[in-house]
């Protein structure tokens, strides 16, 4: 009987494979409204990760889908995808142009979910968010995350997925910052200040 091969992490021909037409641009390019989230990717060391790849995906403004599974329909925006795609730089940075997202519906069967309502009787809707998957050498799987926006502090306090997260230092991590042009959210893949990732 042959051996079991063993497991391969995520190398450098991962870019071979996963191109994207439309790259960073969630949104097309020049379209107004648009905001840039930008980051940096580093290790454990705090070195910068330059062959990593990033891939975001969320709602619109409005908080919708363009996508089948949207229990409320799908709907399209003008030149907004909802997904973007960037692999990093020498220097570890990334960026995706995009749309800032609304509120969605928390997820099916939990307490957040658009059915079961809070103590106010409304349905509780989870803040603004993007999800975030990162690729990178040396790594059996993708991490995923989220990213949260500093201007929506009472909404964030109600997210059932953030308020899950006991520690202060921690929730911090997934708080982009604001720039000039839309906002700032680095990612630290482990060590000291470690974002947090979900299991999912």
């Amino acid at each position: 009987m042959e051996p079991t091969t063993p497991s391969q992490t995520v190398g450098p021909y991962l870019h071979i494979g996963l191109p994207w037409p439309d790259g960073p641009y969630a949104l097309r390019e020049g379209a107004p409204g648009g905001v840039w989230l930008r980051g940096t990717v580093t290790d454990g060391a705090g070195a910068p990760v330059p062959d990593a790849l990033i891939e975001t995906w969320q709602a619109d403004p409005e908080g919708r889908f363009d996508h089948p599974d949207d229990p409320r329909g799908a709907v399209r925006r003008d030149g907004f995808r909802g997904f973007g795609r960037c692999p990093t730089d020498d220097e570890g940075r990334w960026a995706v142009y995009t749309l800032k997202p609304g509120p969605v519906p928390g997820p099916a069967g939990s307490a957040a979910s658009a059915g079961p309502s809070g103590p106010s009787g409304r349905p509780v809707l989870q803040a603004p968010h993007i999800d975030v998957s990162v690729f990178a050498r040396g790594m059996l799987h993708r991490t995923v995350t989220r990213v949260y926006f500093p201007d929506e502090e009472e909404a964030n306090g109600r997210d059932p997925v953030l308020s899950s997260i006991a520690a202060p230092q921690e929730r911090a991590t997934l708080v982009a910052s604001a720039t000039e042009d839309g906002y700032r959210f680095d990612i630290r893949l482990q060590g000291e200040g470690e974002t947090v990732f979900f299991d999912i």
